[in-house]
């Protein structure tokens, strides 16, 4: 990473622009989606830097920057949107003792307070789960909501309702009449008495909107996730399918699963999970009953809402670091995922002084934990190909504990990293879980031991392909895509798709069920299926009806659009648009395969033919030519075309007002397709795009539709509805 000390405004300018992007990103994928790329480490790194660089150059900082940002805006989901009554804030992250004293003299200097006064904080486990609101009107659960952005959440209200540590109604006597035993610990009959204020002790205020985690324990995510596999298997024997454990659903880590749990659209799937809640701030209230953070949370807690077990209150920095030292040393034995510790400014009137920055207050911060290691052996290193033809490597370990979960294999990403770490099996190696869910290598404590190196394959180890890495990028790929068992399911998935033959009723399912068969390796055998007409007949499923509607379809594309078929063939870096250029040059099938052999065999003039195609690059060259360069798919091509015959391309465009133009279709069009849409747009001689830019030149909106449409009247660029549309293609003969 470039040393920010030399960088011009230029350069980082760029790289704020990239990690802005980068981080809304992740936020959508954690927040939104509930299905996170990185690890929190990786997360806060980029995080980091980008603080790091708005601080050199401030005049930098973006309207979109990270650092104001919270959380990710509400995906398109089943549930309702809430907008908060105030804003649900993040937290800032200090990740060394440095970075705790120096918060805390930052808050002294922000008070300007004596050095003989005491700053009371309270430090408890951060606990990880999804961010929930639970409002209370005169004790009564009256809403639950997400974090969202932190403007705006879901409305989570009939699934919180079932999780039975969420008091319907909040009652000062819940706790000393044991409702609240068992609460992470907490115990009438032993614990100390709480701390309630004078003068509000009991009181429970007509509005008070508590804040914490929805979470779910680590055993009962085990359980979970053995159940819905045991269900998975139950459905296919009920089905008389063979299981296959992959296609089930598990979570990956129990936050996932406790957002994934709470986010239903129907109640009972959130019943019949064992997610729990505690408490750990507060929103809108009509009065406080208390007068520092920990006199509130104990009140809360005499509601009979859970707290923390950990939560401690410090006044000294010793003490602060003690507590997040105890805390660290309990993580692996806890019930629950935790993340850091979190500190707090005892004081509400020193709080309020305080205030906020962009997206967090200063009167808080988490300080988070280092990714947990153990060292142990690389007893050997294996090549999986993925479904796009990526060779991964992955170690096999001699099992290691590492925070409470045993690891066996890791990940090694690539060839360059294995070249960067110099591991070979046999070696002695640090693993760590990086965010406490992905193993990963971070030193190889063996790599001066005198050991051959590790030699990454240069052929495919599933069909024997040749394996390549194209020009800049450290992926090795399988070159063999056509006839590599690895990836044949998503190939030919992809060949009879939508925006491809669009072969009707042949989907994963089915192609699947042939495969398995032994009926299905290359997309020629899909015009071969009428061979077992009679043998799919006595499979269970299969009717003459379903059997003649299948093979009718397949039988209606034996005269394929050209362009269609060439995006159907999955060749790297042609997708649907550079096909349609491509077959709109050359005009066929067969010439695309005589230009494709030429540019195998090294013929430049072949390649500056294709790279003199408008919007067409040298990579697109070279994929076709790595693709007719390699035997397996010169065979598997040729043995398609023996079974189809697209015609040649005859340019029906049309010279209109609208030829050379780039039009954008967005929301839901109702009397077309999107490709029909598309299709249309072409005939008008125009481009249709997937996003607004400053070179769009008309959008057409349908219902529902967002920020394309926002773009396109912030760039003052011409929006039409689908009737308008109508009428331009109409208008255009």
């Amino acid at each position: 990473m470039t040393n920010i000390s030399s960088l011009s405004e230029a350069d980082a300018a760029n790289e704020l622009m990239r990690l802005a992007r980068a981080i809304a990103r992740h936020n959508r994928l954690y927040h939104a989606e509930d299905s996170p790329e990185i690890s929190d480490a990786d997360y806060d790194a980029l995080v980091k830097r980008n603080a790091a660089l708005e601080e050199a150059f401030p005049h930098l900082v973006r309207d979109d920057s990270p650092s104001k940002q919270v959380g990710a805006a509400v995906a398109a989901s089943p549930l309702s949107k809430v907008t908060h009554a105030e804003r649900l804030y993040s937290l800032d992250n200090g990740f060394s003792d440095d970075d705790i004293a120096e918060w805390l003299a930052r808050v002294r200097r922000y008070l300007n307070l004596a050095e003989d006064e005491t700053v009371a904080v309270t430090a408890e486990d951060k606990i990880d789960g999804l961010s929930c609101s639970l409002r209370y009107e005169k004790g009564e659960l009256v809403l639950a909501a997400t974090r969202g952005d932190g403007l705006v959440g879901e409305d989570v209200t009939a699934n919180v309702r079932t999780i039975a540590e969420v008091p319907q109604t909040l009652s000062p006597s819940r706790l000393r009449e044991g409702l609240g035993e068992g609460l992470h610990g907490a115990n009438p009959d032993t614990d100390p008495p709480l701390a309630l204020p004078a003068g509000g002790r009991g009181e429970i205020p007509d509005i008070f909107e508590i804040r914490g985690e929805v979470y779910m324990a680590k055993d009962d995510f085990t359980a979970l996730n053995t159940r819905l596999m045991q269900e998975g298997e139950a459905e296919a024997e009920r089905k008389g399918e063979t299981f296959d454990p992959e296609k089930v659903r598990q979570f990956a880590n129990p936050r996932n699963a406790a957002a994934g749990s709470l986010r239903q659209k129907d109640p009972g799937v959130t019943a019949s999970r064992p997610l729990k809640f505690w408490a750990h701030g507060w929103g809108e209230i009509s009065a406080l009953p208390g007068e520092t953070q920990m006199a509130v949370i104990d009140a809360i807690r005499s509601w009979g809402v859970p707290v923390s077990p950990l939560l401690l209150r410090v006044e000294t920095l010793e003490e602060v670091l003690a507590h997040y030292r105890n805390i660290e040393t309990q993580r692996a034995d806890l019930a629950y995922d935790i993340d850091g510790v979190v500190y707090k400014v005892d004081r509400l009137d020193w709080q309020q002084r305080l205030g906020f920055v962009a997206k967090a207050p200063r009167w808080a911060l988490a300080h988070k934990f280092p990714a947990e290691r153990a060292e142990t052996t690389l007893e050997a290193i294996d090549i999986q190909v993925g479904r796009t033809g990526k060779l991964t490597p992955v170690g096999r370990l001699t099992p290691v504990t590492v925070g409470g979960v045993v690891v066996s294999n890791v990940t090694l990403h690539n060839r360059d990293e294995i070249e960067r770490l110099g591991v070979r099996p046999g070696d002695r190696v640090v693993i760590q879980r990086a965010g406490d869910v992905i193993p990963q290598v971070v030193e190889n404590r063996s790599r001066d031991e005198e050991r051959e190196a590790f030699i990454f394959p240069d052929r495919c180890p599933e069909c024997g392909s040749e394996a390549v890495a194209e020009k800049g990028e450290v992926d090795v790929r399988c070159t063999g895509g056509l006839i590599c068992p690895a990836q044949r399911f998503q190939r030919l998935v992809h060949f009879v798709s939508r925006g491809a033959l669009d072969i009707d009723g042949l989907g994963e399912k089915s192609i699947a069920e042939f495969i398995g068969y032994g009926w299905l390796e290359s997309p020629a055998d899909i015009f071969r299926l009428k061979q077992h007409r009679e043998a799919l007949l006595a499979k269970d499923g299969w009717q003459d009806k379903s059997v003649d509607n299948l093979l009718a379809a397949v039988e209606n594309k034996r005269e394929p659009d050209a362009a269609r078929l060439l995006f159907g063939l999955g060749i790297r870096h042609i997708g649907a648009t550079t096909s349609r250029d491509l077959i709109r040059n050359f005009k066929s099938m067969s010439a695309i395969a005589e230009i494709g052999h030429k540019i195998a065999a090294g013929d430049e003039e072949a390649t500056a033919e294709v790279t003199a195609i408008d919007g067409i690059g040298p990579t697109v060259a070279q994929a076709l030519g790595d693709f007719f360069h390699e035997p397996h798919n010169v065979t598997a091509w040729d043995d398609l075309m023996a079974e189809v015959s697209p015609p040649d391309f005859v340019d029906d465009r049309q010279q209109t007002e609208w030829t050379g133009k780039t039009i954008v279709f967005t929301g839901k069009l109702e009397t077309m397709s999107r490709d029909e849409a598309k299709a249309q747009a072409e005939r008008l001689g125009a481009k249709a795009a997937g996003s607004v830019s400053a070179r769009t030149d008309l959008v057409v909106a349908g219902p529902g539709a967002g920020s394309k449409l926002k773009k396109a009247a912030e760039l003052g660029i011409e929006t039409t509805d689908e009737a308008g549309w109508a009428e331009i293609v109409a208008a255009a003969g």
